[in-house]
């Protein structure tokens, strides 16, 4: 019995394997550079990352860069935490670069994979997010990889929840920004309530890598984030909902999602 599928994968590659052949031609180009980039001095890569800022400041595209620059930020990691970045770790790069979803286990080093994307994309001089889960990750990773950062020249900052606004301003100027998703986020919202742009202490947001991204944009975004403040209204109106309530009756005048731990009420229960 013939497997006809088998055959007709023989001659036609599915959407995976072609986007694969694709990574791989650029990982080559960045293999192609490695043993040049082997032999410079270790202040030619802070000069190579100005280089790359002046070629994006007057007009190059940052997917005209990649190859070089990941070439660059392997030997700076090689050089500074003796750790090299493997093939499919660049792929991993340069699909986070291109906005997609990199899914790896734990110990295939995502952490070491992030700093390529984030590298490429600090050279626009509109910072970089790194977003993590906790404080704990935040301030590990601001300090581990800022090896790597530091060694090509870039500024790295973390922001963590005891930070004032001074220390926050400072640090999301730096090219590569460390923090949680509830810090961004509610830096985020004070700065939209401020009536002062010389308060606000994010810069426009740009480029942001997500760890867990699973976690930060499923779980996470269940729990809302709510700033509160005082209210306006007279604490009176709060009195006379609650003797009319006892008058509803569900079903009728309301609904509730256990599920969701949610009341709503229906149009009579509007009336």
């Amino acid at each position: 019995m013939l497997n006809i599928s088998g055959i007709i994968g023989k001659f036609i590659k599915n959407s995976s394997q072609r986007e694969i052949d694709r990574l791989k031609s650029i990982v080559e180009k960045i293999n192609q550079l490695e043993s040049k980039i082997k032999d410079l001095p270790n202040n030619s890569f802070p000069a190579k990352t100005l280089e790359f800022k002046s070629k994006i400041q007057k007009g190059e595209k940052l997917d005209n860069l990649l190859p070089e620059a990941f070439a660059y930020v392997r030997e700076a990691s090689r050089r500074t935490l003796s750790e090299r970045h493997f093939d499919v770790q660049l792929m991993g790069g340069i699909i986070l670069h291109q906005g997609k979803i990199a899914e790896m286990k734990t110990g295939e080093g995502k952490t070491l994979v992030a700093t390529l994307p984030v590298y490429l994309n600090s050279l626009e001089s509109r910072g970089v997010h790194v977003v993590t889960v906790n404080d704990y990750l935040a301030k590990r990773d601001s300090a581990w990889m800022g090896k790597v950062y530091n060694f090509l020249g870039l500024t790295v900052g973390c922001i963590t929840n005891e930070m004032n606004d001074v220390e926050r301003k400072k640090n999301y100027n730096c090219d590569v920004t460390y923090g949680t998703n509830n810090e961004f986020g509610f830096d985020y919202l004070r700065d939209n309530m401020t009536n002062q742009s010389s308060l606000k202490v994010q810069r426009p947001l740009n480029f942001a890598i997500v760890d867990e991204v699973d976690n930060i944009l499923i779980d996470e975004a269940r729990t809302p984030l709510i700033i509160s403040g005082p209210s306006s209204q007279s604490p009176n109106e709060y009195y006379k909902f609650a003797k009319i309530v006892p008058r509803l009756s569900i079903e009728k005048d309301y609904t509730i999602d256990e599920k969701h731990k949610n009341v709503s009420l229906t149009i009579e229960g509007t009336d």
